[in-house]
């Protein structure tokens, strides 16, 4: 079993930056791969970005164009999200999900998530 917990969401203004942390507990953090995902009001849950136990295996969603960057520290068993430049349409609860070997968009491939953070955009 894998535990996640989201934090560092809040109230910005638009062009501020965040950084939001899942921290997990359970065994093996560094053999799962870590994504985040998205869900905004009046919309579908929505892919944000992925990392491999491999760090080097990493995939993001179209709508990044280089404002968002995932990262990982096995040793905290922590894996972040660093957001610039956000727009009011960054809005969302910001979900932590944990798989096994798959790296990429789709929700059902992760097995363990979160219960989200809230990030609202503001201008």
């Amino acid at each position: 079993q894998v535990q996640l917990v989201e934090s560092g969401g809040g109230l910005v203004q638009v062009g501020d930056s965040l950084r939001l942390s899942c921290a997990a507990s359970g065994r093996t953090f560094s053999s799962y791969a870590m994504a985040w995902f998205r869900q905004a009001p009046g919309k579908e849950r929505e892919f944000v970005a992925a990392i491999g136990w491999d760090v080097d295996n990493i995939y993001y969603g179209d709508f990044v164009k280089g404002r968002f960057t995932i990262s990982r520290d096995n040793a905290k068993r922590t894996v972040y999200l660093q957001m610039n430049n956000l727009k009011l349409e960054d809005t969302a609860v910001y979900y932590c999900a944990a798989g096994v070997t798959y790296v990429g968009p789709i929700p059902a491939e992760y097995k363990y998530w979160g219960q989200g953070t809230q990030v609202t955009v503001s201008s």
